[in-house]
């Protein structure tokens, strides 16, 4: 027996002590972050899947994880041995959890989960089903607090300040914009759960979630007062004094209940559905609810100029970076095979030597060959590949940085490179080129500029199953909200308008299945392009500073017009990175961004 057989053993004894005819286990915390503390890691822990999307449905006779298609090769060779089932997803024969639930279960069994880590609007939903199949729901359920000896304790890194001259506005400025917004939704109290509005909010900034620099927290903000409810060992006496000085009142993290319960009945207490679990609102049950994005959410997505400057100039020193890790890479692999997990080493190394760096921004994917088709693929001491022979290695990178916060993928030819590998290639280029030269009007979403990267793909009867691009922080996670570039939105939720200041990544893909996966990725802002009398248009400015490898690329299959922005792209990235390169580095950037003639294009 495994020991993921055993542990679930373990939680089927402690369900049936409890009554307990189905236990749902989520991939969260009381935060819903993207990334967990390990204390929260109960998804991994007990079934051995250690993909950032999942969750698991567990009954006396049946054991499924269901994640998707991100995972599935991952996942299917994660959970052997292990008792869990792969359930697809997304894929039309796969039923929604719920919808699994609801067939498999009769009427007066127990549905439980614990609900300090079930969001709210998806809490609503198992509600609603429970009516429907008479079942009874029990949101109180911490069923592996009960089997899991070892459990890691919460995280005790130190909170720090964000400070000038990469700090550009005031936390008295981040506190009052939230309380006018709360007076417009007519709301007396502001519930903020979700950790990268909080250190926005207040410009701290922390570790105790991996790569994003954040803290465990909650915050009440009033309309007169705001209240951090946080682990007080983790200040110093000058963030204390920060704090003080802009009458933020600090109170236990563990009080947050107390505080909420002490709320007048005479409260509206505003609280994004999607953004606050229904276990932590239990407790203020006795006031009205406003329901509504947290305005932190679109004050932090939409950067000031001066943050945006900021962002070029870390674009800069990243880009250095990554020229000095491919002039390395470049050299060392003429000589001997390099494994995937130097990759991760080397590109981390040349990072951290880069000034202001402060970590990755997320654990970097080196996937060579076949592995590269999984487009969350991550290589492990146990198993990675060595890089060599012929085949495409597919690297997805970040850092982050005191001005900003980076993602970049590109792919590189190891060997020579087939003529369906090129073909597949240029077409994902051709989609990420289409969205970065896109002029739109004010007012639309990603939602409906995603065509415009798919349809070279779609013209060639290809496609990839995640969005076309995400938002991303200023020295904050690398995956924000609320804007993203996607045609599948999650039920309930509304398309967000991209506004200037927006950062969002640029990272069409092809993924073919035991063969080969290629994406390549920018970030890129919207920003203001035209106004006259006829419309009000939006445009995107590139910030990433990286060459994207020209071996790979079908000319034929490029139009002149896309030619021109490959080569102005290339020539804009020599100019900014070359007089901060030396030796190697610079000869390999000079190579890199040689202009590609126009002599084969398509037209």
């Amino acid at each position: 027996m495994s020991v993921y057989s055993s542990r679930l053993q373990q939680l089927r004894h402690v369900m049936q002590q409890a009554g307990v005819d189905a236990y749902v286990v989520l991939s969260s915390d009381p935060h819903l972050s993207e990334y967990l503390p390990e204390h929260y890691q109960g998804r991994a822990w007990l079934s051995g899947f250690t993909g950032s999307a999942g969750s698991l449905v567990v009954t006396a006779d049946f054991a499924g994880l269901w994640t998707d298609s991100r995972y599935w090769v991952q996942a299917e060779a994660g959970l052997k041995d292990s008792g869990f089932e792969l359930m697809r997803w997304g894929a039309p024969e796969t039923p929604e959890m719920k919808e699994w639930v609801a067939a498999h279960l009769t009427a007066g069994q127990v549905v439980a989960y614990d609900g300090q880590v079930m969001p709210l609007a998806q809490a609503r939903t198992w509600q609603e089903m429970a009516q429907q199949q008479g079942l009874v729901l029990d949101e109180n359920k911490d069923l592996l607090a009960l089997i899991w000896a070892e459990r890691p304790a919460l995280p005790q890194a130190p909170i720090y300040q964000h400070t000038a001259p990469f700090c550009q506005r005031s936390l008295t400025e981040n506190v009052q914009a939230v309380q006018r917004r709360m007076q417009e939704l007519g709301a007396t109290a502001h519930l903020l759960s979700s950790l990268d509005d909080i250190a926005w909010l207040f410009n701290l900034r922390g570790s105790d979630v991996e790569y994003n620099p954040v803290f465990l927290a909650h915050a009440l903000i009033l309309l007169d007062q705001a209240v951090l409810f946080v682990d007080e060992s983790k200040l110093s006496e000058a963030v204390r004094g920060y704090l003080a000085q802009h009458h933020i009142t600090i109170l236990p993290y563990e009080q947050l209940a107390l505080a909420l319960g002490a709320l007048p009945h005479s409260s509206s207490l505003l609280v994004a559905p999607q953004a606050v679990t229904v276990g932590t609102l239990a407790a203020a049950a006795q006031v009205d609810l406003v329901e509504a994005p947290n305005p932190a959410t679109l004050l932090k997505a939409c950067k000031t100029a001066a943050e945006i400057q900021h962002v070029r100039d870390t674009m800069e020193a990243d880009g250095v970076a990554l020229c000095e890790f491919f002039a390395w890479f470049e050299q060392t692999i003429q000589q001997r095979p390099i494994t995937e997990l130097e990759v991760d080493q080397h590109l981390t190394a040349a990072r951290a030597r880069q000034p202001h760096f402060v970590s990755p921004s997320f654990n970097t994917i080196a996937a060579f060959g076949p592995n590269g088709a999984m487009p969350h693929y991550q290589a492990t001491a146990d198993s990675y590949a060595s890089i060599q022979g012929n085949g495409l290695l597919l690297i997805d990178s970040g850092g982050q940085y005191l001005g900003g916060t980076t993602d970049i993928t590109r792919v590189i030819p190891i060997g020579t490179p087939s003529a369906e590998q090129k073909r597949d290639y240029t077409l994902v280029l051709k989609g990420m080129i289409a969205l970065s030269q896109a002029v739109f009007a004010k007012g639309l979403s990603g939602q409906q500029l995603d065509v415009v990267a798919r349809m070279p793909l779609w013209q060639a009867g290809l496609d990839f199953g995640h969005g076309t691009g995400h938002g991303v922080g200023y020295f904050m996670n690398v995956h924000e909200g609320p804007q993203s570039i996607s045609w599948r939105t999650r039920p309930g939720s509304q398309p967000q308008a991209l506004l200037p200041g927006m950062i969002t990544s640029n990272e069409p893909g092809v993924y073919r299945a035991g063969q080969w996966g290629i994406r390549i990725e920018n970030l890129i802002v919207c920003v203001e392009h035209l106004h006259n009398e006829f419309a009000e248009l939006y445009a995107f400015e590139t910030l990433t500073l990286c060459p994207i490898d020209t071996r790979c690329i079908d000319t034929t299959l490029l139009n002149s017009s896309e030619v021109a922005w490959l080569n102005q792209y290339h020539h804009q990235v020599f100019e900014r990175l070359s007089p901060r390169l030396k030796g190697e580095a610079l000869g390999w950037l000079a190579r890199t961004t040689e202009p590609l003639a126009t002599t084969n294009c398509s037209n």
